[in-house]
C-alpha cells in the first residue's frame, strides 16, 4: 500500500521545526529515522497531512558527556550508539542493549529518540531508559523541560509528548564503580520484537544490594519498572544469590512475574510471557552484581 496524500517539510534548524510544530499541531508528524513511522504510514494505520523531517537538524545529533552526564541527541542513528566509545564507558547497559535492536540496516537509520518518541512496548530502549533513570528534554516554541523516564511513557505507542513538543535529548547519569547492569531479552528470532526483555540496574555497598532498577519491555502496556522485586531485592546480600541462597532472588523474580501485565497475543502467551519475566530477572540480577563486581 502507499500513505495518503501530505505535506513533506525538511527543517533545519531546530527552531524551524518546533515553529512548524506549533503552526500545524495535532495535523503533522515527525519523521526521524522512520522505521516504525514508514510502515504505519504505508498501511494507512496513520494519516497525517504534514510530515516534519528532522534529519537535516544537525543540533540534534550528537553523543557529549557532560562531566555528570551522558547527552544525546533525539537524532542519533543507533548504529552510532552502539559503536561510541563514549556509550561503552558511560552507559554501558545501553551500548550491550542496542544490539538487540532488530538488524543492522535498521539501526543504522533508526534513530533513539524516535524510538523513544513511537513508545511501541516491545522495544528495547524505552526499558533501557528506565533501568538507568534516564532524564528526557523536550521543547517546544515557548521553551523546553526535563522529564524522568518513569513519567515519559504512558502507555502502548503513547507518551506525554504534546502536538507541539519534540524530544530533543536524552541525558543519562554516568555509571559508577560500584554499579553494574545487565539486560537480556527472548524473542522468536534474532531481530524480531522481544516476546520479554529485561533491563537491571544494580549499586552495591559491601557485597548488599543498596540501589536495584529493573524494567521490563515486551508486555501490552509500555515498558514499566518491576517495582515490586526491586523492593524484595533492596537490601539483599548479593553474595548469597551468587553463590549460595537464592530464595531472596526466586522470591523477587516470582513478584516481578506476578504483577507482570502480560496478556496473550500472536506470539505468546500470558503465561509462558510470566515465565520469561521469572527467568530473566534472575539472568539479569546475577548478570548486574557480577559486572558491578568485576567492574571495581
Amino acid at each position: 500500500m502507499k500513505p495518503a496524500a501530505f505535506a513533506y517539510i525538511a527543517p533545519t534548524s531546530l527552531q524551524d521545526a518546533l515553529s512548524l510544530l506549533q503552526e500545524y499541531g495535532d495535523s503533522a508528524k515527525i519523521l526521524a529515522g522512520g522505521q516504525s513511522l514508514v510502515p504505519v504510514l504505508n498501511f494507512r494505520l496513520g494519516r497525517y497531512d504534514h510530515l516534519i523531517d528532522v534529519n537535516r537538524i544537525s543540533e540534534l545529533s550528537y553523543i557529549r558527556f557532560d562531566g555528570a552526564m551522558l547527552c544525546i541527541g533525539a537524532t542519533t542513528r543507533q548504529r552510532a550508539i552502539e559503536v561510541s566509545s563514549l556509550v561503552a564507558s558511560h552507559a554501558r547497559l545501553l551500548s550491550a542493549a542496542t544490539q538487540f535492536v532488530a538488524h543492522l540496516p535498521i539501526r543504522t537509520r533508526g534513530t533513539i529518540g524516535g524510538s523513544l518518541a513511537h513508545a511501541d512496548p516491545a522495544a528495547e530502549y524505552p526499558a533501557i531508559m528506565l533501568a538507568l533513570d534516564a532524564e528526557l528534554v523536550i521543547a517546544n516554541a515557548a521553551g523546553s523541560r526535563r522529564v524522568k523516564a518513569d513519567d515519559f511513557f504512558v502507555g502502548p505507542m503513547e507518551t506525554i509528548l504534546v502536538s507541539d513538543e519534540l524530544l530533543i535529548e536524552i541525558r543519562i547519569p554516568s555509571s559508577r564503580e560500584d554499579q553494574g547492569f545487565a539486560f537480556e531479552e527472548i524473542s522468536r528470532r534474532k531481530g524480531d520484537f522481544a516476546l520479554v526483555g529485561v533491563a537491571a540496574a544494580v549499586t552495591l555497598n559491601r557485597r548488599t544490594i543498596e540501589t536495584v532498577r529493573l524494567a521490563v519491555c515486551g508486555l501490552e502496556a509500555a515498558a514499566s519498572r518491576l517495582t515490586g522485586a526491586e523492593e524484595i531485592l533492596r537490601g539483599a546480600a548479593a553474595a548469597d544469590m551468587l553463590q549460595v541462597n537464592a530464595e531472596v532472588l526466586l522470591k523477587a523474580s516470582r513478584a516481578a512475574a506476578e504483577s507482570a501485565a502480560a496478556q496473550d497475543d500472536l506470539h505468546a502467551t500470558a503465561e509462558y510471557r510470566r515465565h520469561l519475566i521469572e527467568t530473566l530477572v534472575q539472568r539479569v540480577i546475577r548478570a548486574a552484581i557480577s559486572d558491578a563486581s568485576d567492574n571495581k
